[in-house]
């Protein structure tokens, strides 16, 4: 979300020096419109690969294409005019767009994360309530989901509409300290507290499920006794190979079976652990840095301000989250790749 952004003065727009070196506005150049294509393609299929693949037509999947329309949007409507002024070195695009920006840029970065708040607590629901909630998970209710997830994030963004007025030589939002207080703890702070009680509760309660899984098969004797009339015939030496040697080959096929599902399971909290720690490690490091020396300006003034070359990079790095949802969300599930594919195969390789 933008704190700031310079208006024209009356002097005109010739006398401002660039704010950037040629070689440093070049690498500007391409690192924001490489995040800013990234977000483009990389949301795009996501929406038509739940459009147009029957194996992902599943409810909870509208959560991603919601999502991934918020941060087409950020593409489309924020970045641009984010790199511009970046470039620049002042705002361009008069004072009523200005308005609009800033509403628009905390709705869209606001809706984002919110998105990803309801996508954790719809998985911890499936995680803990499987069966009541594969009767109640209907698009409709996911819909209603992502209604709220969107209504709470234009009440957020309602104040810089009509607080968000070009004051003299800038554009800016609102700098009371409530509002930037509140905002963000509503965009970024109780979301990630959200997702973080709900993601290590998602962890504990695999973890516990696995082991009750295992445990069984861990528990199991491996190498039982064989009931027969056997028993009570003469063992010579020959009939004690014969009984050994099978109750040797069971007690060996028993304990490989159970290092086998014990591996398994392993690997599988493995990949859960990974899964969850890319999704909570690149939220919290593509947004954290902002929000909170925005914040921290807020609560102690210039004393705590950043150099504005590290602010704008903190500013950035938030919005390469929406270039990064699109990956997080949907490597690891097969369907997503396989559509993902078949797309980028294209007409004529499918027809072959």
């Amino acid at each position: 979300m933008e704190p700031a952004i310079g208006l024209p003065n009356a002097s005109g727009n010739s006398s401002r020096a660039a704010p950037h070196s040629p070689a440093a506005t070049a690498l500007i150049l391409l690192a924001a419109l490489a995040v800013l294509l990234a977000t483009l393609v990389g949301n795009a299929l996501v929406v038509a690969a739940v459009s147009t693949s029957r194996a992902l037509r599943a409810p909870q999947n509208l959560f991603l294409v919601s999502l991934a329309s918020a941060d087409i949007l950020v593409a489309v409507l924020i970045l641009p005019f984010s790199l511009a002024n970046e470039v620049m070195g002042y705002w361009y695009f008069g004072s009523l767009w200005c308005s609009l920006y800033l509403a628009l840029d905390v709705l869209l970065c606001t809706a984002s994360i919110g998105h990803l708040c309801a996508i954790s607590l719809d998985r911890y629901w499936a995680v803990t309530r499987a069966a009541r909630l594969n009767l109640r998970r209907s698009a409709g209710r996911v819909r209603a989901m992502i209604g709220a997830v969107w209504a709470a994030a234009a009440l957020v963004a309602l104040p810089p509409l009509f607080k968000g007025r070009p004051r003299a030589a800038e554009c800016a939002l609102s700098d009371d300290t409530w509002y930037v207080l509140a905002s963000c703890a509503a965009s970024f702070f109780a979301p990630c507290l959200i997702m973080v009680t709900v993601y290590c509760r998602i962890y504990q309660v695999t973890k516990r499920r696995h082991a009750a899984v295992l445990r069984p098969r861990l528990l199991q004797p491996t190498c039982p006794t064989e009931p027969g009339s056997g028993a009570a015939e003469p063992a010579g030496p020959g009939k004690r190979l014969s009984m050994v040697a099978p109750g040797r080959r069971r007690r060996s096929q028993h304990q490989s079976v159970s290092l086998c599902r014990q591996r398994l399971v392993r690997a599988r909290e493995r990949r859960f652990t990974v899964v969850l720690a890319v999704v909570m490690g690149a939220f919290v490091l593509c947004w954290f840095p902002f929000f909170f020396t925005y914040s921290l300006e807020a609560v102690c003034g210039d004393g705590c301000r950043v150099s504005k070359p590290l602010f704008s990079f903190f500013f950035w790095i938030g919005y390469c989250n929406s270039s990064l949802n699109p990956l997080i969300y949907t490597v690891f599930n097969r369907d997503f790749r396989a559509a993902f594919r078949r797309l980028l195969k294209g007409p004529a390789w499918r027809g072959m």
